[in-house]
């Protein structure tokens, strides 16, 4: 009843009204909405209890997401950069919070919704990194920015641009406009750089918009094993950016953020020292496909996995595998199937068996594995996957310590 009368109340935002509630609290009563129905609230602080858990559970362990969230710090810190990081990764008000104390200066979002959520957080610096075209959006977008005037959002197209002059018209404080460069990703941004320019040029004459910088973020080259290879995809992607900075330098239009980059590129984003600000965001919890960036010559991740999904053995009828409660709909398998951390006999692999069932497959038709037993996998993709689930158990060691909500779950 408790769930249903806050969604009834707007807590969850869609829109000025539910946006105009955002600092009276709504934070707080949705943290304890989802923590109270939680089925493993009694674990919290009792030992051994990560392995009393109900399950499927997104376990995170606060100790190495810390500490990942520690040496991107330091990172950006000596490299001269500013962190914004995505919180599209981790969807959780707790965590941008742990980085916002740690030195980033905001958070990135994909969404209005996520960015909607960070706002109802208290989290300042916003950028969302693609455009709101729709009336509906670009309204929650100038309610958003009433409540936190420095939201900006990348645009890449000038009819977009005079939509939003044209909404934030009349409105005390201009909306911060960010012009989005493709640099070879082909997704959004703008694909030359006179038509960029252009965007700046008309947003920096306007008298409700205010043009804040450039966005170049090269995803296909995040996940290229070759580091060699991966550090050509960035020095053609950063010229690019280079040109664009010279040629807005040149107009007077000297861009004030110049942000891109990911987990897979942080330490070579700013080889040219074009990027003021750095964008990754899988590095706080890690997953399978990052920790392959780095396979070449056996090189160690530069950031622990910090997070798991923790499944049981609920039936071992047949010889060479059992089953267990994690399937589909537990797991984004986009990046493949889910990788065994521990738990299961050596050599064990796993495999999703549907929507709600899995197989840990033996190496041997002699492995076995208990009713009960607890088995936790590593994240073939992370940000997919925690978006799956409704909250985060942190443990550290075998202790749940607390119990977090993904706020911008769906958003």
């Amino acid at each position: 009843m408790k769930r249903r009368n806050l969604l009834k109340s707007g807590a969850m935002l869609g829109g000025a009204v539910g946006l105009g509630n955002l600092q009276q609290g709504q934070a707080a009563g949705t943290m304890q909405c989802v923590t109270e129905r939680s089925h493993n609230h009694k674990f919290i602080g009792k030992p051994d209890s990560r392995s009393q858990l109900n399950t499927p559970a997104l376990i995170l362990d606060l100790d190495l997401a810390e500490n990942n969230i520690g040496v991107m710090a330091a990172h950006c810190k000596k490299a001269g950069l500013k962190l914004r990081p995505h919180c599209k990764t981790h969807k959780c008000v707790k965590l941008a919070e742990l980085q916002v104390k740690h030195g980033a200066i905001g958070v990135c979002a994909a969404t209005i919704g996520e960015a909607e959520a960070m706002v109802r957080g208290v989290i300042d610096g916003i950028l969302i990194t693609r455009p709101v075209v729709t009336p509906e959006q670009v309204e929650r977008l100038i309610a958003l920015k009433e409540i936190s005037a420095d939201v900006m959002i990348v645009v890449d197209n000038m009819e977009n641009v005079m939509a939003l002059e044209t909404a934030n018209g009349g409105k005390e404080s201009p909306l911060r406009l960010v012009v989005d460069m493709d640099i070879n990703d082909h997704r959004t941004g703008c694909t030359d750089i006179e038509h960029a320019v252009k965007l700046a040029r008309y947003i920096n004459e306007s008298d409700s918009l205010t043009f804040s910088g450039v966005q170049g973020y090269a995803g296909r080259a995040q996940h290229i094993v070759a580091m060699e290879e991966r550090r050509r995809a960035v020095v053609m992607s950063n010229k690019i950016i280079s040109e664009l900075v010279a040629e807005l330098t040149t107009a007077g239009l000297k861009p004030g953020i110049v942000s891109g980059g990911g987990t897979g590129t942080f330490d070579m984003l700013n080889i040219d020292n074009i990027f003021t600000e750095l964008q990754a965001g899988s590095y706080v919890v890690m997953d399978t496909q990052y920790n392959e960036v780095w396979t070449e010559d056996n090189k160690r991740p530069p950031f622990e996995t910090a997070l798991f999904v923790q499944t049981v053995v609920i039936s071992n009828n047949h010889p060479g595998f059992v089953t267990t409660d994690a399937g589909q709909k537990r797991f984004a398998k986009d990046a493949g199937q889910p990788v065994i951390a521990k738990g299961a006999p050596d050599g064990s692999t796993y495999m999703t068996a549907g929507d709600e069932h899995g197989f840990v497959m033996f190496e041997g038709q002699s492995g076995h594995a208990a009713l009960g037993q607890r088995i936790e996998c590593l994240t073939p993709h992370c940000d997919p996957t925690i978006n799956l689930f409704d909250e985060y158990h942190c443990v550290r060691g075998n202790t749940l310590v607390d119990i977090w909500s993904i706020d911008a779950r769906g958003a």
